[in-house]
């Protein structure tokens, strides 16, 4: 591992020992590579994923964060439909800015709390 990729993972470990998704407020975690992101919305006691969103599935090309803002609305949706509303946000070792926040507060505006 480069040292940056190891600096992000001993991050995500302080993270995930400290946040973990139930049933009734699972967790929400986001993965960002170059060119695309993607989110999960899972609980961590049955090891499942509830429902996720990635920006995969987009077909016009936007700016980063626009797309970012977009998969924040499509997993607020897909969560609300699901009956989830309420989540822990995992930010997965990445600094809360860019398009992490702009994930973070598409889905608050879109109905998640957390």
């Amino acid at each position: 591992m480069t040292t940056k990729e190891s600096r992000r993972q001993k991050i995500k470990l302080g993270i995930r020992s400290k946040v973990s998704g139930t049933p009734e407020k699972p967790r929400m975690t986001v993965f960002r590579s170059n060119k695309q992101i993607y989110v999960q919305v899972i609980d961590d006691k049955a090891g499942k994923t509830l429902v996720s969103a990635s920006s995969l599935k987009m077909e016009e090309k936007v700016a980063k964060k626009e797309q970012a803002a977009k998969v924040g609305e499509m997993i607020s949706k897909l969560a609300i439909e699901a009956g989830i509303t309420t989540v822990v946000f995992d930010r997965n070792g990445y600094l809360y800015h860019g398009r992490v926040k702009e994930v973070a507060d598409a889905a608050r505006k879109g109905g998640l709390k957390f």
